[in-house]
């Protein structure tokens, strides 16, 4: 008679029913000689109370039985336990129940009795083999279950220290883990890391890193180096050490838990590893992106201010040219700024239209002096010329993104209302509404300063053009917050002198 292995058999407890306490004395010595926790009932009915609330792996029951039947004892168990397994015994194979209401009992098994146990024996090992596989798809589909659970929160983008500490947490929740500890040293976790540890411990290896390099015995040094050389895990009585490996399978550090030692819960620490280096590796990228973006951001920045540098010296450029035009760019500017702040507009468009009033000219570096100082009128070609200085404008800044808000207050400062402007004769709406504002303080500041060609205007004079081309070439909005704010033009005209005294 085969013997089951008692290491096994010891973990399972089984329940024995018969009606007969004769065949319940020679089934328990039998159990019992091969291994078996078994408990013995003669009363279907108590047995039926008992497995309700107690914990049995296994049901040996006959089917001959008062008051109840073995497939009634069935049927009521089955009401609230459909996990636990039944073998049926029969004296006579004829009075065994019908296959069918096996079937629908979930019955495993069933024999007849006999003076001797070995097919019984057999069912019954049988039985616990499948007990045991059971348990252990189901140790495993809930070790994935927690796995899936706690892998996105390993991914989320947090600081590394979070990171880890999410991690564990997610070790923790797996079946009979304990303690666990992550290291990770710098030296083989560069580029990722400048001379700096990393570890994190929770259950027993909850301590500061100075504490938890104390506690190291050889024992522990030589599996953890152990584990990293290989690249394998190790396993040892102190637990379980894994190597997080990288993207290029070198160890940055190690993982170890202790309490896992059954296969299934091996295997799914070994998926649990990969993926926690996996989101380490993850942190990682991120922070030195982090860095790598700052350092862009710093040469960047450096770039901006370099080409606005260009951008100014070819606007001064301008001005230099002409010395009834010099300080032109910078009061537009001052005036476009004073009307969007009039109307409420944000921080962002209120330093565009700064940036739009310095720069609306900068086209005309690429103008002739003779059609620049020309005091006559100028002829068809003349004009076509200076026209073309808003493209050019716009081209010098598109060169590079960080003036793509400005390129079109650059472009369209020229254009009017009613269709009638330069350099694409866009109407109303088209026009963008910063480039309205843009050009009411570029006509205005036109009209108030000495060109080579004319005396400035007066004020009133100035505010009468203004008003008589409100709504064909200008935005009326526009004209009437501008003239508004003209009510204060003494003290604009301080406030830009200050402004160039202080330059």
């Amino acid at each position: 008679m085969r013997r089951a292995n008692e290491e096994v058999s010891g973990g399972y407890r089984l329940a024995l029913l018969d009606d007969e306490v004769g065949i319940i004395d020679s089934l328990s010595v039998v159990m019992k000689r091969n291994g078996y926790n078994a408990t013995g009932f003669t009363n279907p009915l108590e047995a039926i109370e008992r497995i309700r609330h107690e914990h049995f792996d296994l049901l040996i029951l006959d089917y001959l039985m008062e008051p109840i039947h073995g497939d009634e004892v069935v049927e009521e168990i089955r009401k609230f336990n459909k996990e636990l397994y039944i073998l049926l015994l029969t004296g006579h194979k004829d009075l065994a129940p019908p296959l069918e209401t096996i079937r629908n009992l979930d019955i495993q098994g069933y024999c007849e009795k006999s003076d001797k146990f070995d097919q019984l024996i057999l069912l019954i090992e049988s039985g616990i083999k499948s007990i045991y596989q059971v348990r252990t798809i189901n140790r495993y589909k809930d070790g994935l279950n927690k796995m899936i659970e706690a892998v996105p929160e390993i991914y989320r983008l947090k600081p590394l220290g979070d990171i880890l500490q999410e991690i564990l947490n997610g070790l923790m929740l797996f079946d009979r883990c304990e303690s666990a500890f992550i290291y990770i040293d710098p030296i083989s976790a560069k580029p990722y890391l400048h001379n700096q540890s990393i570890y994190r411990g929770v259950g027993k290896y909850n301590l500061g890193i100075e504490q938890f390099l104390k506690m190291l015995d050889a024992e522990m040094i030589e599996n953890i180096g152990r584990a990293r050389n290989t690249k394998q895990c190790v396993i040892s009585k102190e637990g379980v050490s894994l190597p997080l490996l990288n993207e290029y399978a070198e160890s940055m550090g190690i993982l170890h838990a202790e309490g896992m030692k059954t296969e299934d819960s091996l295997r799914l620490l070994e998926i649990y590893s990969k993926q926690a280096a996996s989101s380490i590796c993850n942190a990682f990228l991120h922070s030195m992106l982090h860095a790598k973006n700052e350092e862009l951001n710093e040469t960047y920045d450096a770039l901006k201010k370099s080409y606005i540098d260009t951008v100014e010296a070819l606007r001064l450029a301008v001005d230099a040219k002409d010395e009834y035009t010099r300080g032109h760019s910078d009061r537009v500017a001052y005036y476009a700024v004073k009307t969007g702040e009039a109307f409420g507009l944000p921080a962002d468009e209120i330093g565009i239209l700064k940036l739009g009033g310095i720069f609306h000219d900068v086209g005309k570096i690429g103008t002739a002096d003779d059609i620049l100082f020309k005091t006559e009128s100028l002829d068809n070609r003349e004009y076509t010329e200076v026209k073309k200085h808003t493209l050019k404008g716009a081209h010098i800044l598109s060169a590079v993104s960080m003036f793509k808000d400005v390129v079109p207050l650059v472009k369209y400062h020229h254009e009017r209302l009613d269709g009638k402007g330069y350099p694409e004769g866009l109407r109303g709406e088209e026009i963008p509404f910063l480039a309205r504002i843009l050009s009411v303080a570029d006509a205005f500041d036109a009209m108030t300063s000495d060109r080579l060609y004319r005396s400035r205007m007066e004020l009133s004079d100035a505010i009468d053009q203004l008003r008589n081309a409100s709504g064909t070439q200008f935005d009326p909005a526009v004209v009437e917050k501008f003239i508004e704010l003209l009510k204060c033009f003494d003290q604009m005209t301080e406030d830009l002198k200050d402004s160039y005294s202080k330059e």
